[in-house]
């Protein structure tokens, strides 16, 4: 059976950092591009952050932009997300997701149906 887990949340001040990570049982995750996305309350799901199979390749959403770094560390198969300068609208339960394409695409952020695996989340708190 295929499971992705995240690992990592937890509760953060305002301008704290966590750092993030997405596993696979089941699948080599070093096969699939990988995106991070979040769920805050009372919003739509989101995409944060997109990297390509190599690594080579990577994507952020504007608000992310400057403060979320995604990497990959194939020979591990897991995949980083580090999460600086931390704000309250960071707030969310934070999923990973593997979609198989080609080596150096990212995935997009939305077509969510596209992916062919979810972890079940992480929440990521920040609040003083």
């Amino acid at each position: 059976q295929v499971q992705l887990v995240e690992s990592g949340g937890g509760l953060v001040q305002p301008g704290g950092s966590l750092r993030l990570s997405c596993t696979a049982s089941g699948l080599n995750l070093a096969d699939y591009a990988v995106t991070w996305f979040r769920h805050a309350p009372g919003k739509e799901r989101e995409g944060v952050s997109s990297i390509s199979m190599t690594g080579t390749n990577t994507k952020y959403a504007d608000s992310v932009k400057g403060r979320f770094t995604i990497s990959r560390d194939n020979a591990k198969a897991t995949v980083h997300l580090q999460m600086n300068d931390l704000k309250p609208e960071d707030t969310a339960i934070y999923y990973c997701a593997a979609y198989s394409t080609l080596p150096t695409m990212t995935p997009p952020f939305t077509n969510e149906g596209r992916y062919d695996y979810w972890g079940k989340g992480t929440l990521v708190t920040v609040s003083s």
